[in-house]
């Protein structure tokens, strides 16, 4: 059998997030799916794989009215494939953040970072101006990046903050380029960067996983594999899986 993968997000104010977690559990397990999802009060964020059509009922029932309803409207969602199980179970989890930063003023559903489309990506980080950040943990970048992207050098995405404010406090006034897998952890720093000041803040538009996805071998400026949190481990041009002998993690 071959997986369908869903690696999903949305920023959305949810204040009924502990009442959705049960009802959320109770969806993905009838429909035999594994992986992880995460609810809190500002979104639900995660990668879930299964049956194509479980996978398709999943995204379906998620922005029905009894569940997530108008809240999941524009969520981000990234499909792949895994030639065997990429979980070991399923777990549903009830979380303060969808992903962890602990900046209070960080308010993607408010604001972000401007969206530069995987087909415009380039030209922008061509500019000799921009001050490109990979916002991926230290293990991340060492796989696979853009040539020139400043490595925060973090083990854990909740360090970002502090290397913001030692790295990147003279950037203020200059236009600020990032990127990360899939987009979520862009657009909570983004949030981050603009809540500090920061006055031209932009992400790549779905991370990593869409410019593979989207940009020609020939014309992609990416170096490396693009490292995923599951048993593939790793993905490259096209978001082929990587076969697991050949990726040094």
């Amino acid at each position: 059998m071959s997986y369908a993968v869903a690696a999903l997000y949305k920023f959305a104010p949810l204040p009924d997030a502990a009442a959705l977690r049960p009802a959320l559990e109770a969806l993905c397990a009838r429909l035999d799916v594994c992986g992880t999802l995460l609810v809190a009060p500002e979104g639900v964020n995660g990668t879930l794989a299964g049956a194509p059509d479980a996978i398709d009922d999943l995204l379906r029932e998620l922005g029905g009215e009894a569940l997530l309803g108008a809240r999941f409207e524009g969520a981000e969602v990234k499909r792949s494939t895994a030639a065997e199980r990429p979980f070991g179970r399923l777990k549903v989890k009830l979380k303060r953040e969808i992903v962890t930063l602990g900046d209070p003023l960080a308010d993607p559903a408010r604001r972000t970072g401007a969206r530069v489309a995987a087909e415009d990506w380039n030209a922008l980080i061509g500019r000799g101006d921009v001050v490109l950040v990979d916002v991926r943990n230290r293990f991340e970048v060492a796989m696979g990046s853009f040539p020139g992207a400043i490595d925060p050098e973090t083990a854990r995405f909740s360090e970002f903050p502090r290397f913001a404010a030692e790295r990147l406090s003279d950037a203020k006034d200059r236009t600020v380029a990032m990127f990360c897998t899939g987009g979520i952890r862009c657009e909570k720093a983004s949030a981050h960067l603009l809540a500090q000041g920061f006055t031209d803040v932009r992400q790549l538009d779905g991370g990593v996983l869409r410019y593979l996805e989207t940009v020609a071998p020939a014309d992609s400026l990416w170096r490396g594999d693009c490292f995923v949190f599951d048993r593939r481990l790793a993905l490259g041009e096209g978001l082929e899986e990587r076969p697991r002998e050949d990726v040094d993690v």
